[in-house]
């Protein structure tokens, strides 16, 4: 049963290493300097931060392609990788230590996916095959739906004391800055009839989450690095980055995926992300 195990996880790691070739030439925008470059000749730099943010819209499958073909690079230049997740809550850690592990099987796996995240499991499937067959630990980030479905609705104020302790060390702290940035993604009307305080505080729970349960993975383990996968909103250096940044000096590197007209060389700069992952199709 082990050798039947081990082999199926090398025959699936054989054919992410032979579809993620293109790897190597992943073309890149660097913000910063402003030109094209690769994902390989970046990698070196990347792997001096501790934390690597890559957005992603949620149903590209060429931005899950992109994702994957950082984490494999990053893995085969001998980062101690960690894969952070905004699409797992913290409290299906377990199911995520299993899976990486080879201990539950796909169909079981797809179950509790869907369980924690709406969009489809096969655009992200070859990610969590890749992490499995290369045993890089995948971690939950976000928490509990219906705790950001309540702030969303009566704000953080409404949570009830059983509610704030799942949070632990989660905070709701929101200024004139934040605002503007979410203001700036989600435009005046994205949150619907919602009140714009609490669709903000709401954004912000899941944003101090990703940053503090990331933050505490690293805490025990000063040589890793966690490459954190979730939506552009939150990818920005506005979101996720910039908590990170409030609670710990660490360096930390954001990857966009480029998106002809909204997230491109023309409308996006270094305050926005470091690099742009580049023609993706």
């Amino acid at each position: 049963m082990a050798m039947t195990k081990a082999l199926v996880l090398s025959m699936i790691l054989l054919a992410v290493d032979i579809g993620a070739a293109a790897g190597d030439v992943q073309p890149v925008y660097d913000l910063r300097a402003a030109r094209r470059t690769t994902l390989a000749d970046i990698v070196p730099e990347l792997i001096g931060n501790r934390i690597i943010v890559v957005g992603e819209q949620h149903t590209d499958e060429g931005h899950h392609r992109a994702q994957q073909r950082v984490i494999q690079a990053l893995h085969e230049a001998g980062a101690r990788l960690a894969v952070g997740l905004e699409m797992f809550r913290k409290t299906s850690q377990d199911a995520l230590d299993r899976w990486v592990a080879g201990d539950i099987p796909p169909q079981e796996f797809e179950k509790i996916f869907r369980d924690n995240w709406g969009y489809p499991w096969p655009v992200y499937r070859p990610i969590f095959e890749y992490a499995r067959a290369a045993r890089v630990p995948m971690l939950g980030l976000n928490v509990p739906r219906e705790i950001t479905r309540q702030v969303a609705r009566g704000g953080f104020q409404s949570l009830t004391e059983d509610q704030r302790g799942q949070l632990a060390d989660v905070a709701c702290r929101i200024d004139e800055e934040y605002m503007r940035y979410i203001r700036s993604v989600y435009g005046a009307h994205a949150h619907g009839n919602m009140n714009f305080t609490f669709f903000c505080e709401a954004q912000m729970v899941w944003d101090n989450a990703m940053a503090v349960h990331a933050l505490d993975y690293l805490a025990t383990r000063p040589d890793a690095t966690v490459v954190i996968l979730t939506g552009v909103g939150h990818a920005r250096k506005g979101a996720v980055p910039r908590q990170i940044r409030l609670r710990s000096p660490i360096p930390v590197a954001v990857l966009l995926p480029e998106v002809p007209g909204s997230i491109d060389p023309g409308t996006t700069d270094r305050r926005d992300a470091d690099f742009l992952l580049m023609d993706l199709k």
